[in-house]
């Protein structure tokens, strides 16, 4: 099955990506959207990657790389699902979300649209690739 990758936004109080290189992976659960446990219950694989997105930061925008090392699975209420998630590289800074609104071929993310509010998102291979450009070069994009 091909690489499939996946943006993932988490609030920075709650957990980041200084807490994923700590821990070295983790569970992700208690997202409450039928349309982002859809996706972690049937679509994501060990081995998609993961643009980690630090959401209602100052400023928002991915702050590192994470991969998928358990596929979907019931949380204790089987109603949700979780996956979990391992810690892959922490850029040296933000790329901002208005970096990624004003980067070429990017136009189509999902994360710039106006009103998308998913915690889970796919993301393109291209626009993964771009992003991971911006990453290696961020000191705060």
């Amino acid at each position: 099955m091909a690489t499939k990758y996946w943006l993932m936004k988490v609030e920075p109080e709650v957990y980041t990506i200084d807490d994923l290189k700590r821990d070295g992976k983790t569970n992700w659960e208690g997202v409450r959207n039928y349309k982002a446990r859809n996706y972690m219950r049937d679509e994501m694989q060990v081995g998609d990657e993961v643009l980690f997105y630090a959401s209602n930061a100052d400023p928002s925008g991915v702050t590192g790389l994470a991969k998928i090392v358990r596929a979907g699975y019931p949380e204790k209420d089987p109603t949700w699902s979780q996956v979990d998630i391992a810690f892959v590289k922490s850029f040296g800074g933000t790329v901002s979300l208005e970096t990624l609104k004003h980067t070429k071929g990017l136009e189509k993310m999902g994360v710039i649209r106006k009103g998308n509010r998913l915690s889970i998102q796919p993301v393109a291979k291209s626009e993964f690739e771009i992003v991971k450009k911006l990453g290696a070069t961020s000191q705060t994009a």
